[in-house]
């Protein structure tokens, strides 16, 4: 490993793993997630989610990535390299994260610049739908291209190159210090402006009203531990590529429980944040929530606009400051998911950091375009939930095979504990991750596998089908070609 891959602090480290983990899934996702899953009967599954699966993987892949020091790919490869083609999988499919990532963090550009003016107009639904993604569920629609959206996405990737072709420390570790903390300064104005408005206990009590019925249903649960993949990165290569950074003795244990503490925190109070003014919007319009409420990008680029609009004058400082945090929070994650696939094929290839970063971002950016078309909103939607909540959950397991049982989780346990101050590690996660952290997730993999291609249509299979073959024979010539750096095989 050069120089340049390695963080110059401590702080440097937890900070951009913080930046890693929050990201668009905890404005734009958690707070859809907690409300349709059972409200406050949905914190059962979460927090489960997070002692069984989040922590306990967390300290796991940070101590692979500090005691191997290498890409992930080579990694991988180096506790068995029958098992190569895994490296290259997993750092793959968060290359395609990313790509529908950016086209979120584009029309968030757009609605930033907009919200300086309401620009938006008086039926924000209409001007979203219609006018600016000019949305469509046929495939035809992948042939009207949408040169805003384009131009928009494209400036996310030249912001991710611009940062991420520089050495480690100057580029992303320097984003790192000073956006993360900004990050939750800004949230946390946003959340405290949000609860002084009229209406703010409707929306929250609607939001944690519990529904125990949910707690068994199958799908909750899957969407309980694929948020916490999705929003902490981990089973991603992330966590492994940034801990390999490291140059010094750090904390691992004790720093995981601060990384998903902050993580937890900020995907919470950007709920509170959401709901407090939904519940404003619901008491000016005499509209119930239920029938406001939208997920995803709808909820962030239809409602709150629509707030806003209701808002006066006040909406031009919280609207700016709204879109600012998701496309700080959008830059942040997105530095993150270049990383693991950057350092592998670097390792393997002996290619520079500039060189490899600057094709990853040309052929990422291109790809992004296909989310500039009228068929983008829908397209997103189905490579969300491939992504998210088929692929993401069983790349956990395999990792959890390959990093506790082939390579021997319990050789970490030493390792580990030699370096924390207060928290240890022993037999309990040594049994998590061995055996009731896989079982777990194969038994929720495979119910959650049955509800969601059960509301599958012919297109989104097609669609689903498609990006795994892509995904597939990406991975499997990376794995074939032959390495052209001599440390590659030591």
């Amino acid at each position: 490993m050069t120089n340049e891959n390695q963080w110059d602090s401590k702080l440097t480290f937890v900070l951009a793993m913080i930046g890693s983990a929050v990201g668009l899934g905890n404005i734009w996702r958690y707070p859809y997630v907690l409300y349709s899953s059972g409200g406050g009967a949905f914190f059962i599954p979460y927090i489960i989610a997070i002692l069984i699966m989040g922590i306990p993987v967390l300290i796991l892949e940070y101590g692979m990535g500090l005691k191997f020091k290498s890409s992930y790919a080579k990694t991988i490869t180096k506790i068995d390299s029958r098992w190569q083609f895994l490296g290259w999988l997993i750092p793959v499919s968060l290359l395609m994260v990313m790509i529908y990532y950016s086209s979120i963090l584009g029309i968030d550009l757009i609605y930033g610049v907009l919200s300086l003016s309401k620009g938006w107009g008086a039926n924000p639904s209409i001007f979203y739908s219609s006018m600016l993604m000019q949305a469509s569920t046929s495939y035809w629609g992948l042939l009207n291209f949408i040169p805003v959206i384009a131009i928009s996405t494209l400036v996310g990737w030249i912001v991710v190159w611009f940062v991420s072709h520089r050495d480690l420390e100057s580029g992303l570790g320097k984003v790192s210090k000073i956006f993360v903390p900004l990050l939750f300064i800004i949230m946390i104005v946003i959340v405290i402006f949000s609860l002084t408005l009229p209406g703010a206990s409707i929306g929250l009590s609607e939001l944690y009203n519990p529904d125990w019925s949910q707690l068994t249903n199958f799908n909750v649960w899957m969407l309980a531990f694929g948020q916490i993949i999705f929003s902490l990165n981990i089973g991603l290569s992330g966590t492994v590529t940034y801990a390999s950074y490291l140059k010094e003795d750090i904390d691992i244990i004790s720093n995981t429980f601060i990384i998903a503490f902050a993580n937890s925190f900020f995907e919470n109070i950007a709920a509170i944040a959401v709901f407090s003014v939904l519940g404003y919007m619901s008491l000016q319009t005499a509209t119930p929530i239920a029938n406001i409420i939208d997920q995803g990008t709808g909820l962030i680029f239809v409602i709150y606009p629509t707030v806003f609009n209701i808002l006066g004058d006040l909406a031009y400082i919280l609207g700016p400051l709204f879109f600012l945090t998701i496309y700080i929070a959008g830059i942040t994650s997105i530095l993150s998911m270049i990383e693991p696939l950057s350092f592998s094929i670097q390792s393997k290839f002996n290619i520079s950091r500039k060189r490899t970063v600057t094709i990853l971002c040309i052929v990422g950016g291109l790809a992004a375009l296909v989310y500039a078309t009228s068929f983008g909103s829908s397209l997103l939607e189905y490579i969300d939930t491939y992504i998210n909540q088929i692929s993401g959950l069983f790349c956990v397991v395999l990792e959890c095979i390959l990093f506790a049982w082939i390579f021997k989780a319990e050789k970490l346990i030493d390792f580990l504990n030699s370096k924390s101050k207060s928290v240890k590690i022993g037999k309990t996660w040594l049994f998590i991750v061995k055996y009731l952290l896989p079982l777990f997730l194969m038994i929720i993999w495979i119910g959650g596998m049955f509800a969601v291609l059960n509301s599958y249509t012919f297109d989104k299979l097609l669609i689903t089908i498609t990006t795994a073959l892509i995904i597939y024979v990406v991975c499997v010539i990376l794995t074939l070609k032959k390495a052209t750096n001599p440390e590659w095989n030591e």
